[in-house]
């Protein structure tokens, strides 16, 4: 056989296989689709009805703020995931806001935020925006803070820093599906430490290369919503998900600016805020899902027993997006939380 027809013969094969798995991505995501959907009907991308306008962080990022809920009534700061956006806590602030002021922000470089003029896309930065929206949209009163992934990263490394405002202002907090050290570990460990060992490397290099990192995204949009709709089922969902909240995520992580899945996501898998939980003397809760393979039960496990005052709950079938997946069931356990912070607030006066 000569070189250029064995040549024809593998590219033949590769374009073959291409398009067999091309075939599979389309079957199974038609599959999915064609489910009854419980939640085909909600308008996951509907924003809190009160636009409090940009925020201006400590180093002039802009940060897109919106409330819903009586503004005397006790707060709640909602703190979204690295490529999502605040409409990720849709179930959390249309089932609290008739009794709480509920607060939601786009991260910097996330959604309606800004980008930071001097490119400071930091875990640091990301808790000081935290604070800017604390001073400027809640006001003076006992707050809890609720953070999904990244954003409960932001809390852990708000609790390092401010320290003071942490123990004057802060009731409750809600770590969900979230880390605090060695993500990269935590994801890739499921296959065997040696395999983690040799993956990691070609996880750095992509990721972390803008250049690479914008050529991937753009294949992503070139081979189409099948395949993207099949890679956030498997990172970020369970088994039973809904496909129209599996299509709102897909949505938002696609168009997620190329800096946040490099420059910020190195912040992340380089983090080490495990010593920053013992700070955190308020009641403080952990929900994961038990099918999370983005940030798993061994993540949660690590958070609680840092945590002087922790507990920690698993929701079955759930994945990185409990809180949308379940959020039933995540909003029991959050709606008992918030009450039993603000009955022991009211009861100390």
């Amino acid at each position: 056989m000569t070189r250029r027809r064995s040549y024809t013969i593998g590219a033949a094969a590769a374009l073959a296989g291409l398009a067999g798995a091309a075939a599979a991505a389309r079957g199974s995501v038609r599959r999915h689709r064609n489910r009854a959907d419980p939640e085909a009907g909600e308008t996951l991308g509907l924003l809190p009805p009160e636009d409090l306008g940009s925020i201006r962080s400590f180093d002039g990022t802009d940060l897109a703020v919106r409330a819903a809920g009586p503004k005397d009534a006790p707060a709640i700061v909602f703190s979204h995931g690295i490529t999502l956006d605040m409409t990720t806590w849709h179930y959390q602030w249309r089932a609290f806001s008739d009794r709480y002021r509920c607060v939601l922000f786009d991260h910097r470089a996330h959604g309606r935020s800004g980008s930071p003029p001097l490119g400071d896309l930091s875990l640091s930065a990301a808790a000081r925006d935290l604070k800017a929206v604390l001073d400027q949209a809640v006001g003076g009163g006992p707050v809890v803070l609720v953070g999904h992934s990244m954003g409960g990263m932001a809390i852990a490394s708000f609790a390092e820093q401010f320290l003071q405002e942490l123990e004057d202002r802060v009731m409750g907090v809600v770590f969900v599906d979230t880390a605090v050290s060695d993500l990269v570990r935590e994801f890739l460990g499921a296959v065997g430490s040696r395999l983690e060992r040799r993956l990691r490397p070609v996880t750095e290099r992509i990721l972390f290369d803008p250049a690479r990192a914008e050529r991937f995204q753009r294949g992503l949009n070139r081979w189409g919503q099948d395949l993207a709709f099949l890679i956030a089922r498997a990172t970020n969902f369970g088994p039973d998900a809904s496909a129209a909240q599996i299509e709102h995520v897909t949505r938002i992580s696609a168009g997620a600016r190329v800096e946040v899945w490099t420059t910020m996501l190195q912040g992340l898998l380089e983090m080490d805020l495990g010593d920053a939980l013992e700070s955190i003397t308020c009641p403080a809760m952990v929900i994961v899902g038990d099918r999370d393979a983005v940030t798993p039960k061994t993540s949660a496990r690590a958070i609680r027993d840092r945590l002087p005052n922790g507990r920690a709950y698993v929701i079955t079938r759930a994945g990185h997006m409990a809180m949308m997946e379940q959020h039933h069931i995540f909003n029991d356990l959050l709606g008992r939380f918030l009450e039993e912070v603000n009955a022991a607030e009211q009861a100390a006066g």
